[in-house]
C-alpha cells in the first residue's frame, strides 16, 4: 500500500517537469534590444497630446500642483524634429509635466504608459513602463514591467532626459534610451 503514492507522486513529478520543459521550449530564445526615440508632449495646441483631466480640491492651490492628473497620447518619433518619422505613441495616465507632480514633500512625478509601436519590426508591439520619476534628476530611470507582441514577458528599464523645454507653450521633447529583456 505504501509504494502506491509514491509511484503517483513520482509520476505527478515527471508530469510537472515535463509539461514545464514544454512551455519553456515555446517561448523561444530571449533576446536583448535597444532603442532610441523621442517623446513630445504638446500641451498649448490646437490638438494638445497630454492634457489635464482630473484635480483634488486643493490641486490649484498648491506650489506642486498635488492631486493633478493628465492623460497623454504623444508621438514617439526617430529624431527630435516633431516631423520626423513616427514611430509610436506613448499613452497613458501621467503626472509628468513641471509643475504638476505626484508627491507633497519632493519633487517627483508618477509615469503610467504604453509605449506602442506603429512602424518597423516591432509594429503592433507594445512596452508597458510604470515609474516614479524625481524631476531634479538629469536622467530618469524607470522599469519596463511588460509588453504585448513581440515584446511577451518584456522586462527592462528606460533612461529618459529632457531634449527641449518650450518655457512660452510648455511642450516638452523628452530623450528615450529603453533596454528591453523579450522572448
Amino acid at each position: 500500500m505504501a509504494t502506491l503514492p509514491l509511484s503517483l507522486s513520482f509520476i505527478s513529478i515527471l508530469l510537472i517537469t515535463f509539461s514545464t520543459n514544454a512551455t519553456a521550449s515555446k517561448l523561444g530564445k530571449e533576446t536583448e534590444t535597444h532603442l532610441h526615440f523621442y517623446l513630445h508632449e504638446i500641451f498649448n495646441d490646437t490638438e494638445p497630446s497630454t492634457v489635464l483631466v482630473a484635480q483634488g480640491p486643493n490641486t490649484s492651490n498648491l506650489n506642486t500642483s498635488f492631486g493633478a492628473v493628465l492623460v497623454m497620447d504623444a508621438m514617439l518619433t526617430e529624431t527630435p524634429n516633431r516631423n520626423s518619422k513616427l514611430i509610436g505613441k506613448a499613452q497613458g495616465i501621467q503626472l509628468i509635466a513641471p509643475p504638476l507632480l505626484s508627491s507633497q514633500e519632493d519633487r517627483s512625478l508618477l509615469f503610467v504608459v504604453n509605449l506602442v509601436f506603429v512602424q518597423g519590426e516591432f509594429n503592433g508591439s507594445s512596452l508597458a513602463v510604470l515609474g516614479r520619476i524625481p524631476i531634479s534628476s538629469p536622467v530618469r530611470e524607470m522599469p519596463v514591467i511588460g509588453g504585448t507582441g513581440r515584446f511577451r514577458f518584456a522586462r527592462g528599464y528606460v533612461l529618459t532626459q529632457s531634449y527641449e523645454f518650450d518655457i512660452v507653450k510648455g511642450d516638452i521633447i523628452i530623450e528615450y534610451d529603453v533596454h528591453v529583456l523579450h522572448y
